[in-house]
């Protein structure tokens, strides 16, 4: 999505502006057994404008599902149906598809970006690049005094986690467990 290793980029240029990615949808890492490295799937489209849906040319979707998801054991992860539902209906609603709603873009989820975005980031194709963060809610605290509370609460834990390893290291040395 965003190598440039043994012509990987110029590929991927070549057919963002032949206009066939239609939409980019990064999954979560340990959803197959056989490796725990996360993908991306890729939909391509030779004719984004065939009349059955709105035209798309121009524009990729992209969707970004790393978060999704549940543990089903420590080292494989499945996607619910309600996670499955949500990526097919962005997906349906951005195609223009009928009785599929109307599409909107989505903070940290999913985002149709024109190809000229695309071509700012170098024609790279990670749906995270172009979806951004979830908005944070502001608490009101400056951050300059967010900092120092936070700082102070730091240190004061360090002290308390020292004066703890000290009473760890005399209880095993009184057990002889020490040196």
């Amino acid at each position: 999505m965003s190598s440039n290793q043994s012509g990987e980029g110029e590929i991927r240029k070549n057919l963002i502006e032949a206009n066939v990615v239609d939409c980019m949808v990064a999954l979560p890492g340990q959803l197959f057994y056989s490796t725990q490295i996360p993908v991306c799937l890729w939909f391509l489209a030779r004719d984004r404008r065939n009349g059955k849906f709105r035209d798309r040319r121009g524009h990729v979707l992209f969707i970004d599902a790393r978060k999704m998801g549940r543990m089903v054991d420590r080292t494989h992860r499945e996607l619910t149906d309600e996670d499955l539902a949500l990526i097919a209906n962005t997906y349906h609603a951005w195609r223009g598809e009928k009785d599929a709603g109307e599409y909107a873009d989505i903070a940290a989820f999913c985002k149709s970006a024109p190809l000229d975005e695309v071509r700012k980031h170098g024609h790279v194709l990670t749906p995270g690049r172009y979806v951004g963060a979830e908005a944070q809610e502001d608490d009101g605290e400056p951050f300059e005094e967010k900092m120092k509370r936070l700082a102070t609460t730091l240190r004061e834990q360090q002290d308390e986690a020292a004066k703890l390893d000290a009473a760890i290291a005399v209880n095993l040395k009184e057990l002889g467990y020490g040196g």
